[in-house]
């Protein structure tokens, strides 16, 4: 599953300044418990990729998950070695900017003992503190 958008208008973005509390997606709306952040941060396409297959094959066909969360600010970089100025470089990867309290996945149709364990394993491939939540 590739977690980019299809198409963007600009390819350069400002980096913006995240808030220190989320007011969005902040409740439980589709499953039964999720996995909410305790802190704000940036998290890569591939971060959010390794969580998700690490759900899927803790789950084997036995639940539903919900990804809550979606990368759609571009980053830039410059190659190795390069000098001061000349400006941003090229697109390189997709963030998704995220901050605290905001729920990144949901689960439903397993019982609490293994959504505790799943999202455990999850919350090791992400870059910010997370905290299991149920309904």
């Amino acid at each position: 599953m590739a977690f980019q958008p299809r198409r963007i208008k600009y390819p350069k973005v400002h980096k913006g300044r995240l808030k220190k509390v989320s007011s969005r997606g902040v409740d439980l709306a589709f499953g039964s418990y999720g996995l909410k952040t305790i802190e704000s941060s940036w998290i890569k396409v591939n971060q959010i990729e390794a969580a998700r297959r690490t759900l899927i094959r803790r789950l084997q066909k036995g639940g539903k998950i919900w990804v809550r969360i979606f990368p759609d600010k571009p980053r830039t970089a410059r190659s190795p070695e390069l000098g001061m100025g000349g400006g941003a470089g090229s697109m390189s990867h997709f963030v998704a900017p995220v901050e605290a309290g905001r729920i990144l996945f949901e689960l439903d149709g397993i019982s609490e003992d293994a959504a505790k364990e799943v999202f455990k394993l999850a919350s090791h491939k992400l870059p910010v503190k997370t905290r299991f939540v149920k309904r």
